[in-house]
């Protein structure tokens, strides 16, 4: 059932979506100051050389409990799963889709590495989540291939955030999820076509706030007019997943990670925004 929010909540949400969004754009400073010999002074222990997975999870509580807030993924427990979430980041690495558990298997991050940075926070007793995908040590540092993954990632969800924020110009009558899918399935025509790229199956955003997965589903593809209508007051995390080959996944043996079948690179973008009487807001920008 899809749960409105009040003024009250959103401005909370709104307070929490500066603090996450904060908490990554550190997170990409880390990794990119490593490759530039600064390293993370803030870590004990840390190599000033490089910088690994288990340093990133560790930045994320630092940085989240010095706001006042708690991880939202830490120790959570999705329908389906047979343990809760042992990291408060979820850190997944070129082939990685999603869930990649950034403190069981820890990797060194090279250069030219896809680095999905994804959490979820929770803040006087709301919850947001946002995901970006960064190119270790600069775009430079990949291939074409590997830029326009990310751009069309990118260009994917501002179509979203777009159609959100014009609702009542674009779907007077209220957007529908099926009308969000078919936006992003539209921003990724033309790199479908040339390049290949291919939506994730089977996952897609969902609604948030109250807890880390609430309805609505929000696929990454879809037909306009289809499911459910968010109103005003509804808030959603909006998270197109671009695979660079086939859409296939497939799930590893520790139950969370999950990775492309073909092997190739995937992106992921994300925002949680709230829809409003005049169209939308996005509350994990800063």
């Amino acid at each position: 059932m899809l749960q409105t929010k009040t003024k009250e909540d959103i401005e909370i949400l709104r307070q929490a979506g500066k603090i996450l969004g904060s908490i990554l754009k550190e997170l990409e400073k880390a990794v990119q100051d490593s490759f530039s010999g600064q390293g993370i002074s803030d870590i004990p222990d840390a190599d000033p050389k490089t910088i690994n997975s288990l340093d990133l999870e560790n930045l994320a509580r630092k940085l989240t409990a010095e706001a006042g807030a708690t991880p939202a993924f830490l120790g959570y427990t999705p329908e389906g799963a047979d343990r809760p979430f042992p990291a408060a980041l979820v850190l997944s690495i070129n082939d990685v889709v999603v869930h990649g558990i950034p403190n069981e298997k820890i990797q060194v991050i090279l250069p030219g590495d896809l680095v999905t940075l994804d959490m979820g926070i929770s803040y006087k007793g709301r919850i947001v989540d946002s995901a970006i995908t960064i190119c270790a040590g600069g775009e430079d540092k990949t291939d074409e291939r590997g830029r326009k993954l990310l751009q069309a990632g990118r260009e994917c969800l501002d179509a979203a955030i777009e159609a959100c924020k014009n609702w009542r110009t674009e779907y007077p009558k209220g957007i529908k999820t099926g009308d969000i899918g078919a936006e992003i399935e539209k921003a990724n025509a033309y790199y479908k076509k040339t390049y290949g790229f291919s939506m994730a199956e089977y996952l897609g955003g969902h609604g948030v706030g109250f807890s880390v997965h609430e309805d609505p589903f929000i696929p990454n593809f879809g037909k306009k007019g289809q499911g459910p209508t968010l109103v005003p007051g509804t808030v959603v995390a909006i998270e197109p997943i671009l695979n660079e080959g086939k859409e296939h996944i497939r799930l590893e043996p520790d139950g969370y990670t999950i990775k492309t079948k073909d092997g190739k690179r995937s992106v992921h973008f994300e925002h949680t925004i709230a829809i409003t009487a005049e169209g939308a807001e996005v509350l994990t920008e800063v």
